[in-house]
């Protein structure tokens, strides 16, 4: 199964849910790899792990096995049982991934990504590799050419969350733009 699609998406949520932690560093991979051993008695590797986040570069789809596993870590018998309950869900909360979107997962080096949202801000993002992003341009934003962070996906008419946000010499931030009406506009540009 492609390690992009919405059931693996929030599979990943759940278990930095459970877990209490976003999932994003080195240390966070061999963590989360040695509480699903605690918890399942079954291996799952750190590098396994970092390539269904994302974190390096792999295969697109992920095994059964590793599903199955994290299925069992989040409290399912199996994958199966984990897709039907998702499936029974009243509230599907995957459901907001069937709208227009860009993965990141799916850009080249250099290739940007251009967004609105209300009441009139208007951002340019060049691609910078491994899910992160620098402004190019900005309009009417509190983003700034020059700033980065990282995103993996750009929602049409959902909120833009990104992490990192570095602007200068401030720390990090997290980010939300159009948290109120979500993007108004994702357009996938070539690189320049």
């Amino acid at each position: 199964m492609n390690k992009n699609c919405p059931e693996i998406l929030e599979l990943k949520n759940r278990v930095e849910t459970q877990v209490k932690r976003k999932i994003k560093t080195p240390n966070d991979f061999i963590f989360l790899s040695g509480v699903i051993w605690e918890r399942t008695h079954e291996t799952i590797s750190p590098t396994t792990l970092k390539r269904l986040w994302g974190y390096i570069d792999g295969a697109d789809h992920t095994r059964n096995s590793t599903l199955r596993i994290l299925s069992t870590f989040l409290g399912f018998r199996d994958w199966d049982e984990f897709l039907q309950h998702l499936s029974d869900a009243t509230n599907v909360e995957s459901e907001f991934l069937c709208t227009p979107h860009i993965s990141a997962a799916d850009l080249q080096l250099g290739e940007r990504v251009e967004v609105s949202w209300k009441p009139n801000r208007h951002c340019v993002f060049r691609y910078l590799g491994n899910e992160k992003f620098v402004v190019d341009k900005s309009e009417n934003s509190k983003l700034a050419e020059g700033d980065t962070f990282s995103c993996s996906f750009f929602f049409l008419n959902e909120p833009l969350y990104i992490t990192n946000l570095v602007q200068g010499k401030k720390p990090p931030v997290d980010f939300v733009a159009g948290n109120k009406d979500g993007l108004t506009q994702i357009e996938h540009l070539p690189s320049k």
